[in-house]
C-alpha cells in the first residue's frame, strides 16, 4: 500500500489541504521581498564628489570644481585638487584626481541606501554589488543544510526555526552599525529563508495527492509574485533602506503566530517510524474533509514499509547509473540557467529609462499570467517543450533588447518584461519538471541537487552585471546565451506528461513507469471510441 492511497482515502484535495496551503503562501510571499531586496537597499543614487573645503568660499560655482565626464555630465568619482588650479570658466589646469572627501548623494529617489551608507560607490561599488551574491551564497548554503535538517528532524519545527532565525537576523541587519556586519547578517539571513523556501515545497506536495501537485504550486508560485508586486508598494513607501528592511522582516512575525496550524508530513511521519503520531494526523485531515477513515497501525505500517526503501539512498545515487545522470546532467544545468536568467532580469530593474518602483511592479504582475498560462498549456504542450521553449525565447527577446536603442524605454521595457514573464514560466516548469523527472527514491536529493545549483547561478547573477562597465551589452547576451544553450539541452531531457511518476531508480532506468501509464492511457481511452468527445 502507497501513500497516495491513504491520502485518497482522508481526502485528496479539501478543506484540510486548502488551509494548508493557505498558510504556506505567506512565506511564499516573504521569499520574494527578501530575494529581490536588493534592488532598493543597495541602490547607487547618483553622487559625486563631495567638496566641503570649496562650499565656503565658492558656493556658487562648487560643481565647477568638478571635471566632467565624456558625455558632459559632473564626474561621478573624481575631483580637481585644489581651487586655485581653476578659473570660474569651468577650466583646469591640472587632471583630477579621486575623491578626496566622501560624496554627496542625490536624496530625490532614496533618503538612504547601503551604497550612500557605506560610500559603496567608484571603487568601491563592487563590494555593493557583491551583497547580492552574499545573500545568495548563504542561500545555496540554507539549501544543504536546511534540506538535511528537515528530512532529519521533521518539516514543522525546522519552518520554525528559518521563521524565527529569518525575523531576528533581518532585525539584526537593520541594525548594522558597519558593513561587515550588514553582510553577514544577509548572507545569513540567506541561510534561515532557505528553510521557508524548500519545507514549504516539501508539505505542499506531501499533503496533496498527484492529480492536484500542479495546481498547489502554481498557487504557492503566485504568492511568490504577490510578494514581488507587494515589494515595489513597500519600496515606493519606504525610502529608507532601514525602514524597508524592518518592513519587509515584519512578516515574519505572522508566519510564526499561523505556524501552529501547519500540520507535520504525516508521510514523514511514516518514514520515520512514527505511526501513531502520523494516523493521529490523518484523522484530523480526515475530519476537516468530512471523510471517515478507519486507518489502523497495521495498515500504516504497511505504507511504513513501502516508503522504508529510501532512507538507503544519498546524492550519489543521482550519478551511478546512465539514465539517471543524463537527467541529473541536464536538469543541473537547465536550473542553474534557469535562476542565471531569472535574476539577472529581476536585477536590472533600472535599466530602461522607466521609474524603478514601476519596473518593479510591471515585472511581478507579468508574472500572474505567465504562471496562469503555463498551468494551462503544460498539459497540452508537455513538460519538456515548455520548459525548453520557455527558457529559448526568453534568451531570444533579452538578445533582441540589447539591439534597441536605450532612447526607445517604453519598447525596451515592453520586451523586457516579455522576456521576464518567460523566464517566470521557465521557473514554475521547472518545479514540477524536476518533481516528475525524479525517482521518488532520490526526489529529495534530486531537488536538493538542482536548487544548489539554481542558488549559484542566482549569485553569479548579479556579479555578471558588473561587467556592464567595460561593455554594456555584456551582460544581456551572456544571459540570452546561457538562456538559449540550456533550452536546448532541455530537449534531451525525457517527457513526463501524462506519465506515472517513477518509484524507484530501476523505473528511470528499465522505463517501466513509462509502461505502466501507457496501458492506463489505453484504458483511459477506451470511452472515447463509442464517440464521447473529449472536454
Amino acid at each position: 500500500m502507497h501513500f497516495e492511497e491513504v491520502l485518497d482515502e482522508v481526502g485528496g484535495f479539501h478543506r484540510f489541504q486548502f488551509l494548508v496551503l493557505h498558510i504556506l503562501c505567506i512565506p511564499r510571499v516573504i521569499l520574494p521581498l527578501n530575494f529581490l531586496l536588493h534592488n532598493f537597499i543597495s541602490a547607487v543614487p547618483p553622487h559625486h564628489c563631495a567638496l566641503p573645503h570649496l562650499a565656503d568660499r565658492y558656493a556658487d560655482h562648487t560643481l565647477q570644481f568638478l571635471p566632467h565626464d565624456p558625455d558632459g555630465s559632473f564626474s561621478a568619482c573624481r575631483q580637481f585638487p585644489e581651487p586655485e588650479n581653476f578659473n570660474l570658466s569651468g577650466t583646469a589646469s591640472n587632471e583630477s584626481v579621486p575623491c578626496q572627501y566622501g560624496w554627496t548623494y542625490d536624496r530625490t529617489l532614496f533618503n538612504s541606501t547601503t551604497a550612500s551608507e557605506w560610500d559603496l560607490v567608484c571603487d568601491s561599488k563592487h563590494l555593493n554589488q557583491a551583497l547580492a551574491t552574499f545573500f545568495f551564497m548563504g542561500v545555496m548554503m540554507g539549501a544543504v543544510l536546511f534540506g538535511y535538517l528537515a528530512d532529519r528532524f521533521g518539516r514543522k519545527p525546522i519552518l520554525l526555526v528559518s521563521f524565527v532565525s529569518s525575523c531576528v537576523l533581518g532585525v539584526a541587519a537593520a541594525f548594522s552599525s558597519s558593513f561587515l556586519m550588514f553582510a553577514v547578517c544577509r548572507t545569513l539571513s540567506g541561510v534561515a529563508l532557505t528553510g521557508m523556501s524548500i519545507t514549504t515545497l516539501a508539505l505542499s506536495i506531501e499533503w496533496t495527492g498527484i492529480e492536484h501537485r500542479t495546481f498547489s504550486g502554481t498557487i504557492l508560485s503566485l504568492g511568490w509574485s504577490v510578494g514581488n508586486m507587494l515589494l515595489a508598494l513597500l519600496a515606493f513607501l519606504l525610502r529608507d533602506w532601514r525602514h524597508l528592511l524592518l518592513a519587509v522582516t515584519a512578516p515574519c512575525l505572522a508566519a510564526i503566530a499561523t505556524w501552529w496550524w501547519v500540520p507535520e508530513s504525516a508521510r514523514w511521519l511514516l518514514v520515520n517510524g512514527r505511526v501513531e503520531e502520523a494516523q493521529r494526523v490523518l484523522q484530523q485531515c480526515a475530519k476537516m474533509n468530512g471523510r471517515t477513515a478507519k486507518l489502523d497501525t497495521e495498515t500504516l505500517l504497511k505504507v511504513t514499509m513501502n516508503e522504508e526503501s529510501s532512507k538507503d539512498h544519498s546524492y550519489l545515487d543521482l550519478v551511478k547509473t546512465p539514465k539517471l545522470r543524463k537527467i541529473s546532467i541536464c536538469s543541473g544545468i537547465v536550473w542553474f540557467a534557469v535562476a542565471f536568467m531569472y535574476y539577472g532580469i529581476s536585477f536590472n530593474i533600472s535599466g530602461f529609462g522607466l521609474n524603478v518602483f514601476l519596473t518593479q511592479f510591471i515585472y511581478g504582475a507579468i508574472e500572474v499570467p505567465a504562471k496562469v498560462g503555463t498551468y494551462f498549456l503544460l498539459d497540452r504542450i508537455g513538460r519538456r517543450n515548455g520548459q525548453a521553449w520557455s527558457l529559448i525565447l526568453c534568451g531570444v527577446l533579452i538578445g533582441v533588447n540589447t539591439a534597441i536603442p536605450t532612447g526607445y524605454s517604453g519598447v525596451r521595457t515592453g520586451v523586457a518584461v516579455c522576456g521576464k514573464g518567460f523566464s517566470e514560466a521557465a521557473f514554475t516548469i521547472a518545479f514540477l519538471y524536476t518533481a516528475e523527472l525524479f525517482p521518488t527514491v532520490v526526489r529529495q536529493c534530486g531537488l536538493g541537487y538542482t536548487s544548489f545549483l539554481g542558488r549559484l547561478g542566482g549569485s553569479l547573477a548579479p556579479l555578471l552585471i558588473m561587467l556592464e562597465d567595460v561593455w554594456s551589452s555584456a551582460p544581456p547576451l551572456m544571459f540570452s546565451v546561457t538562456a538559449v544553450v540550456s533550452g536546448c539541452v532541455a530537449f534531451l531531457l525525457p517527457e513526463t506528461l501524462r506519465v506515472r511518476l517513477p518509484e524507484t531508480i530501476q523505473d528511470v532506468e528499465e522505463g517501466r513507469h513509462t509502461v505502466m501509464e501507457v496501458e492506463l492511457s489505453e484504458m483511459n481511452s477506451r470511452p472515447l471510441v463509442s464517440g464521447e468527445e473529449e472536454n
